[in-house]
C-alpha cells in the first residue's frame, strides 16, 4: 500500500472511530491505538502536504454533538490536550516547559484525569445559566436542563464569587450507578454501556431530563474561566471555585520537580482504584497563568499542559473457547470467552483476539490462563499466555475456523489483509443487516427511527433482505394486528420516506462500497454530480478527482461491475432515493475562484462550518494548513499563534470576518 492510499484509509478509519466514540457511544479500539493512528496520519501528511483535506480527522477534536440539541459556540474554545503514556514524554514536557520560560521558576499542579465527558458551564450572578459539551471545540450542545438534575452542580453559589465566569469539569457515572444501570439493562436484554463515560455520555444526551436525574451522574471541576480571576494561580482559582460550591477533586498537588511528578503519577496508578469514579491518567499544568500565557498554544493543544494516560490494567483468567463473528464487510472476527473476571472496575467474559495470526502467535489451548487487559480502559484485549501455569492436561489447539459460522461459506484472505473474510455477502446474514445498518445509520441515510434491534426483527420476520425493502414496508407489515403499535409503526415509514431528501454524497456513502468513507463519498459525489455517471466512468476517470487512488477506484468500479449492485441501486431509485446533485447544490458565485482559504479562530457571524461551506459555495477551496499556495486565512478571535506567526513567515494576508463577508456580497 502506497502512502497516499495508506492516509486515505487511516482518515476513513479514524472518522468511523470518531463517529463511535463521541456520537454512539460505542468505541471500538482503545485510546492508545486512536492516539497511534492519529499521531501516524499527522506524520504522514505532514510529509505529503499535497493530500491536504480541510476535512481530515487530524484536524479537528472528535465531536459529541447531537442533532437532538441546539449547538452553542464557545466563548473559549475547548482544546484537547496531548496524550503520552510513557514517562519519557513527561519528562521531555518538562523540558520544554523549563526552556520555554527562559530559566523562570515555574510549579506544576497535578490532577487526575476524570475519564467522563467535558462540560463547560457559565455562570451570571451566581447562577447556572448555560451548559454546553465540548463538541467539536469551537462548538457544542447545550444540554443545560439534563445537566440541572446532577446534584453535584450548585444552581446558585454560595460566598463571594466572580460576576460572570465559566468554569469546565468533566460528567461522570460513579461506578455504583454503572453497575446498577447495566444491571438493569441487562434484565432488559438491552445492550450494556462499555464502561462509566460512554453510559455517562449516553445519559446526558437523553431527552428526557427525568431519566438524567435518576441516573445519578456526578461531576468534577477543573478550570476556571473568565476576566479578572480571583489569583494568579489555577491551583488558587480551582481551590476558590471549590469555596463557592463546586466539587473540586482534594487529589491536586502542587509540585516543583520531575521527582514529584513522577511520584503524584506511581501513587495515583495504585490507589484510583478505590476511587469511586473512573480515572484514566494524569493531567499536568504550569500553575502560574502568566506562564501559561507565555508558553502560548500549538494549533490544537496549549503547550503548558499534558495529560499521562496510565497503562492499561491487566488480569489473568481461564480461556474457555473461542467464538467467530461476522462484520458487515464479511471480516471474522475471533472472540475469546473466558471465566469472568473484574478488570478496571467491570466483569470481563468476552475479550478480542484481532485475527489468525495473533491467534497463532499466542498457541492458544482450550484452558489456558490468558492475560487480558483494557487497553484505554474501554475494549478488552488477550495480551498473552501464562505458559508456565499449563498442566498436562492441557486442552486441545484452537485453530482458527475455514469456513463462516453463519452461512458455511469457505473463508478468503485477500492479499495485503490481515482478516479472513466470507465472500457470501449475497445471502450471510451478518453481513446481510450490517449493511442494512450501514444504509440506516446518521452518516448515510439517517433513519433515526429505526436501529440493528428493528432490522433484525424485520430480517427474522422475512420483511427485508436488503435496503431496497425498506422502501416497500408498510404499517400493516410492521404493526401486525396489534393497534398500539401503529404509532410506532408510522414514525417508521415517515422516517424511511424522509430520507428520501438525503443528499446524494449520503446515499452514496450509505451503499457501502468498500473503501468510500464520507470524505470520498462527498468528493466523488460533488465531481461526478450522478449515479449515471458513475456507472459510466473509468479508472483514469476516478483518478483525475482530488483524494482518490487507484484501491478506492477499482473498488468503486467493482461494486459498480456486479449485477446484485446495479439491481439494488435501480431498486432504491425507483423507490425514489436521491442520486444525483440538485440543481441548486453546485457554486452559487466564482468570486472566490482560485482562492486557497485558511479559517482559524472564534466567529460571531457564522460557525466554522458554515464559512467552510460559503467558501465553497463562492468557488473558493479550503485548506488546513497555511502554504505558500494560501490566498488568504479568514480569521476570528483567538486565533491560533502558531498559524499567525506561519501567516508573517509567508507573507499571507489575513482577513476579518466582516473584511469577508464584504468580499463575497
Amino acid at each position: 500500500m502506497d502512502v497516499k492510499q495508506r492516509i486515505l484509509q487511516l482518515r476513513d478509519e479514524l472518522h468511523r472511530y470518531n463517529y463511535l466514540y463521541y456520537v454512539e457511544n460505542a468505541p471500538v479500539i482503545s485510546d492508545k491505538e486512536f492516539d497511534d493512528k492519529m499521531h501516524e496520519l499527522m506524520q504522514l501528511e505532514a510529509t505529503h502536504p499535497e493530500m491536504e483535506d480541510p476535512n481530515s480527522p487530524s484536524q479537528r477534536v472528535g465531536s459529541d454533538i447531537s442533532n437532538e440539541f441546539v449547538q452553542i459556540e464557545h466563548k473559549y474554545p475547548m482544546l484537547s490536550l496531548a496524550n503520552t503514556y510513557n514517562r519519557g514524554d513527561v519528562q521531555a514536557f518538562f523540558n520544554r516547559v523549563a526552556n520555554g520560560l527562559n530559566g523562570q521558576s515555574f510549579e506544576i499542579c497535578c490532577e487526575l484525569k476524570f475519564d467522563g465527558l467535558s462540560i463547560s458551564i457559565t455562570y451570571e450572578k451566581g447562577q447556572l445559566v448555560r451548559a454546553v459539551t465540548r463538541g467539536d471545540g469551537v462548538r457544542g450542545d447545550d444540554v443545560t436542563a439534563n445537566v440541572k438534575t446532577i446534584r453535584s452542580i450548585p444552581l446558585k453559589l454560595q460566598g463571594t464569587y466572580l460576576p460572570s465566569f465559566e468554569i469546565r469539569g468533566e460528567i461522570l457515572m460513579p461506578w455504583t450507578s454503572f453497575e446498577f444501570l447495566n444491571e438493569e439493562r441487562a434484565k432488559r436484554e438491552e445492550p450494556l454501556f462499555a464502561n462509566p463515560r460512554n453510559a455517562a455520555s449516553g445519559t446526558l444526551k437523553s431527552k428526557n431530563s427525568a431519566v438524567v436525574a435518576q441516573r445519578k451522574l456526578d461531576a468534577y471541576f477543573y478550570y476556571l474561566l473568565g476576566d479578572n480571576l480571583p489569583c494568579n494561580s489555577h491551583y488558587d482559582n480551582i481551590q476558590e471555585a471549590g469555596r463557592w460550591g463546586f466539587k473540586i477533586s482534594g487529589a491536586m498537588r502542587v509540585v516543583h520537580t520531575i521527582d514529584e511528578i513522577f511520584g503524584f503519577i506511581d501513587y495515583w496508578d495504585k490507589e484510583r482504584s478505590h476511587l469511586p469514579v473512573a480515572t484514566d491518567g494524569i493531567v499536568l499544568k504550569v500553575n502560574n497563568l502568566r506562564q501559561q500565557e507565555e508558553l502560548g498554544y500549538t494549533a490544537k493543544t496549549p503547550r503548558w499542559a499534558i495529560a499521562y494516560k496510565f497503562q492499561a490494567e491487566r488480569a489473568c483468567t481461564r480461556l474457555n473457547d473461542v467464538i467467530y463473528q461476522v462484520g458487515r464487510t464479511g471480516a471474522v472476527t475471533p472472540v475469546a470467552q473466558m471465566e469472568p473476571v473484574l478488570l478496571a472496575g467491570t466483569i470481563v467474559k468476552r475479550a478480542s483476539l484481532h485475527n489468525q495470526d495473533i491467534m497463532e502467535q499466542f498457541d492458544l489451548h482450550r484452558g489456558d490462563m490468558v492475560y487480558v487487559e483494557k487497553a484505554g480502559e474501554i475494549i478488552p484485549q488477550i495480551m498473552g499466555v501464562n505458559k508456565e501455569a499449563r498442566s498436562v492436561f492441557l486442552g486441545e489447539k484452537i485453530k482458527f475456523i475455514t469456513s463462516c459460522p453463519e452461512c458455511g461459506t469457505p473463508l478468503v484472505r485477500y492479499e495485503g489483509e490481515a482478516a479472513f473474510y466470507c465472500p457470501n455477502d449475497a445471502t450471510c446474514p451478518p453481513q446481510i443487516k450490517g449493511k442494512i445498518e450501514h444504509f440506516i445509520s446518521r452518516d448515510a441515510m439517517n433513519i433515526e427511527s429505526l436501529g440493528p434491534e428493528t432490522v433484525d426483527d424485520y430480517f427474522q420476520r422475512g420483511l427485508i433482505h436488503d435496503a431496497a425493502d425498506l422502501y416497500s414496508l408498510k404499517v400493516e407489515d410492521l404493526a401486525g394486528s396489534e393497534g398500539s403499535k401503529i404509532k410506532s409503526a408510522q414514525k417508521i415509514i415517515d422516517g424511511i420516506e424522509e430520507s428520501k431528501n438525503i443528499p446524494f454524497e449520503n446515499s452514496l456513502y450509505a451503499l457501502g462500497i468498500r473503501f468510500v468513507g464520507k470524505v470520498v463519498a462527498k468528493t466523488i459525489a460533488r465531481h461526478f454530480k450522478n449515479i449515471e455517471a458513475l456507472l459510466d466512468a473509468h479508472l483514469e476517470d476516478f483518478l483525475c478527482v482530488d483524494g482518490v487512488g487507484e484501491v478506492i477506484a477499482n473498488s468503486i468500479i467493482s461494486y459498480f461491475h456486479e449485477e446484485k449492485n446495479l439491481n439494488l441501486i435501480n431498486r432504491l431509485r425507483q423507490a425514489g432515493v436521491c442520486f444525483e446533485i440538485k440543481d441548486n447544490a453546485g457554486p452559487v458565485s466564482d468570486k472566490l475562484k482560485g482562492k486557497v482559504i485558511v479559517i482559524s479562530g472564534v466567529f460571531e457571524k457564522h460557525s466554522r462550518e458554515e464559512y467552510k461551506t460559503m467558501i465553497e459555495n463562492y468557488g473558493g477551496k479550503n485548506a488546513s494548513a497555511i502554504s505558500s499556495k494560501t490566498s488568504f486565512i479568514l480569521a476570528g478571535s483567538n486565533m491560533g499563534p502558531s498559524k499567525l506567526e506561519k501567516a508573517q513567515q509567508l507573507g499571507v494576508s489575513i482577513i476579518s470576518e466582516d473584511d469577508f463577508l464584504m468580499m463575497i456580497k
